[in-house]
């Protein structure tokens, strides 16, 4: 056994959320990236990463798309750990479904974490829209200083 490479999907969430067909509570876009509030957070200001460049996960990027998107993935790690008052921030970012990948769009997860609180499990309850409003709300101030 081993890796099996999957084909990009240009019909992935993420591809919809790019392209403008899929709302999103955005909180950070470049040229190279767009930052969104995950749906279903494991910790109050639970952000994703995704690049615009189509890439099904670390494996299938091009270095210098990497790069471009790790940078971004810092700024808005920076920002959502001022944001949240959080103690630390994790980021995590799978690669096939073996790694626990379900959307085959590379991104990165960014999760404030607090001392002393257990993350909830992923995709496991959504929260609600004007909850995530505030949270991008948060981040995109501090961004906008």
């Amino acid at each position: 056994m081993g890796y099996d490479a999957v084909q990009y999907d240009d019909n992935n969430i993420f591809a919809k959320i790019l392209r403008g067909e899929v709302p999103c509570h955005k909180v950070y876009e470049s040229e190279r990236t767009l930052a969104f509030m995950d749906l279903m957070p494991q910790s109050p200001g639970h952000i994703l990463v995704a690049p615009k460049v189509k890439a099904v996960n670390l494996l299938d990027i091009p270095a210098k798309n990497l790069q471009d998107l790790i940078a971004d993935v810092q700024i808005v790690a920076r920002a959502a750990l001022e944001a949240f008052s959080a103690d630390g921030v994790s980021v995590f970012q799978f690669n096939g479904e073996a790694a626990g990948q379900t959307v085959f769009h590379l991104h990165f997860h960014i999760v404030p974490r607090y001392a002393g609180e257990v993350l909830t499990h992923h995709a496991s309850e959504q929260v609600g829209e004007d909850v995530l409003e505030q949270q991008a709300e948060r981040v995109r101030t501090v961004l906008a200083r």
